[in-house]
């Protein structure tokens, strides 16, 4: 065997470890996303019958987002526009998309790049747990999509205690889980096996650099939790709020388990933490009385599905110790921005493919960057829309409103005060903002859950016609 020169071992020597050095420096990187949380159900944020002592915690020593947006008001569109990095208007995914393994059609497109890609090209191990919600067949698998892990459900929801495949499929809530494309099951209530998996990729993945995507399906409907978690919320009456509470405390805890992994394993001062809500908590009204899952978007006018603040505006939060001072940003800023300070803060490109929109954070939250993140931020769904300035001046026209409102949020949060008719030219600028940015959206391209099922179950009854013989089949 022929020896190495010194000098040439040296270099190797040298080499190696700046390369080892410049790896270890990457942050660890994990995004926890709630489901239809609402914005005062966190300690954070105001609330005073749940208890969230580790989101708390991180919003101690964190970035609270005082202004903090996701990009629709209902889960897949939002889950979308955070995975892509890309409002997702851009790719027509306005609408839930329903279970169906056999469609290939029935997601989130093929030729839009989600993020989680970008830091696969650069070394980075990627792990998605929990809810998906952008298609169910092999097309749209996690695997498939730039996560090395998923462990988790493909719909938009599931049972918290049971797997039973006894029961009609529909949107897949009693169906098995899937662990790398392989069924899977989980013991006890799934926020908890959810966590623990969490947990396990962090002490797996200890050794280099990672991104870890927790999805909860917590605290979305079925209103589920364990009885002695309940019981520990006997002093609030309301029963949803009171399953409620114990749904989003089991998450908190579970979120609290894997910051003990983190710094059990001494990592937790290099890993960027978001914590944000797909969307607002779902409220009653006359027409939906039991629409509620007990959760509070005060001081917010409206939740889940609309376009006043209820239905977008979120708990959001970032803690990165080694980086980030503690404080509070004021500035309206968006699901897209998280995905897009990753990509920057990984060292990856955020401009190939499909361009990511959004900015990094990261300069603003240092004040290195003193003006606003975004001049505008937008909503889109059908005829609906919205569009709120740096100055908290929101043009919106709801689903439940018949015509269009405007608010100004920094001295009406509630949205209770319609200032149109004094300020229309004002309103008037806010619309033409959004029209020129519309002009870069395409048409939805699927059908809602709903009426894809009722579409689905035409076909299959109109399969054979009336008269035919079935065919026979052999023993």
């Amino acid at each position: 065997m022929k020896k190495i020169a010194p000098l040439l071992t040296l270099a190797l020597l040298i080499t190696f470890n700046v390369a080892s050095q410049k790896n270890t420096n990457k942050p660890n990187i994990i995004i926890f996303m709630a489901d239809d949380m609402g914005y005062q159900d966190t300690g954070f944020t105001g609330s005073k019958d749940i208890l969230t002592p580790n989101l708390d915690k991180i919003a101690e020593t964190g970035v609270i987002f005082e202004q903090g947006y996701a990009n629709h008001p209902f889960c897949a569109p939002s889950r979308a526009a955070l995975l892509s990095g890309r409002y997702p208007y851009r790719f027509g995914f306005e609408t839930n998309p329903a279970y169906d393994p056999a469609n290939p059609l029935m997601g989130i497109s093929p030729d839009e790049k989600l993020f989680p890609e970008r830091l696969q090209e650069v070394g980075y191990t990627t792990g998605a747990i929990g809810k998906w919600h952008l298609g169910a067949s092999d097309k749209h698998h996690p695997n498939n999509r730039g996560f090395d892990y998923f462990y988790g459900f493909l719909g938009g929801g599931h049972d918290y205690f049971q797997i039973d495949l006894t029961k009609r499929v529909w949107e897949a809530y009693l169906q098995g889980l899937v662990r790398n494309k392989k069924p899977a099951s989980f013991d006890g209530y799934l926020t908890t096996a959810l966590s623990k998996d969490a947990a396990k990729f962090v002490n797996d993945n200890k050794d280099n650099p990672f991104f870890l995507y927790v999805s909860y399906n917590a605290p979305h409907m079925p209103l589920q939790a364990p009885k002695a978690d309940i019981e520990r919320y006997s002093h609030i009456k309301d029963r949803k709020r009171r399953i409620y509470a114990a749904m989003v405390d089991v998450m908190d805890r579970g979120i609290g388990e894997v910051i003990n992994a983190l710094k059990e394993n001494e990592i937790y001062e290099n890993t960027l933490i978001f914590f944000l809500s797909d969307n607002g908590g779902p409220i009653s009204s006359a027409k939906q009385p039991t629409k509620g899952n007990g959760s509070s978007n005060k001081p917010f006018r409206g939740g889940k599905g609309n376009f006043y603040d209820g239905g977008v505006h979120v708990p959001f939060i970032a803690s990165w110790p080694a980086k980030i001072p503690a404080g509070t940003y004021n500035y309206p800023v968006n699901s897209l921005d998280i995905s897009r300070t990753i990509v920057e803060v990984a060292g990856a490109n955020a401009l190939t493919s499909n361009k990511m929109e959004g900015v990094d954070l990261i300069p603003f939250v240092l004040n290195k960057q003193k003006d606003a993140p975004h001049n505008a931020i937008f909503w889109r769904s059908g005829s609906n829309f919205s569009v709120l300035d740096s100055n908290g001046m929101k043009h919106v026209k709801d689903k439940d409103s018949k015509n269009s409102e405007l608010f100004n949020l920094s001295n009406d949060k509630s949205e209770s005060s319609n200032i149109i008719e004094s300020n229309s030219e004002r309103a008037e600028e806010l619309l033409s903002k959004w029209k020129e940015w519309n002009k870069d959206n395409i048409p939805s391209n699927m059908a809602g859950y709903k009426g894809y099922h009722k579409l689905r179950d035409q076909f299959y009854k109109n399969a054979i016609p009336k008269g035919a013989k079935k065919a026979k089949t052999k023993e």
